[in-house]
């Protein structure tokens, strides 16, 4: 992989292989099998992508013409500041990109974004397993020192289903 890496929006023809990473990311975080995400999530999420009134954006990381990582960001209103938060909600690159600034160049491509959308702040969450990533994280950005806590309200579709029939 000695070729430069290329950050760009991606288009409806790039779907087959953001799909592949998006199902990889996916996978990365257990949700596959039985805790698999409900399958009208996929089409949304990247309908979303492209439309004009979300505030979901996404980048790609190509080289060669070879798909090798994505990001997923929000916008979102704050109590604490008049400009719009960005939410840098998934980051994946393929394995053997790792470790070769395809993460780094996304990351800052984000920055880069949130800069333009008049963001004065760009945050994320990983799993604290996740130590490969933090090694990046630890050098493009600081540790907020905020826990994250969580409740799941109601279970999808899907997962009312399996309930039931269990």
């Amino acid at each position: 992989m000695g070729d430069e890496v290329t950050i760009r929006i991606p288009v409806q023809d790039d779907f087959p292989v953001w799909q592949l990473l998006w199902d990889s990311y996916n996978a990365f975080y257990g949700r596959e099998g039985e805790t698999a995400l409900s399958p009208e999530i996929t089409p949304m999420t990247w309908s979303r992508l492209f439309d004009a009134y979300e505030p979901m954006h996404a980048l790609v990381a190509e080289t060669s013409g070879q798909l090798l990582g994505l990001a997923h960001f929000i916008f979102h209103r704050s109590t604490i500041q008049i400009a719009p938060t960005c939410y840098l909600q998934d980051l994946f690159t393929v394995e053997q990109a790792r470790g070769k600034g395809v993460g780094r160049a996304l990351i800052n491509a984000v920055y880069q974004c949130a800069k333009d959308a008049g963001s004065p702040r760009v945050y994320w969450q990983t799993h604290e397993t996740n130590a490969v990533a933090m090694r990046l994280y630890d050098k493009v950005a600081e540790k907020s020192g905020f826990v994250v806590y969580r409740k799941v309200l109601w279970a999808s579709a899907d997962q009312r289903v399996r309930v039931n029939d269990s």
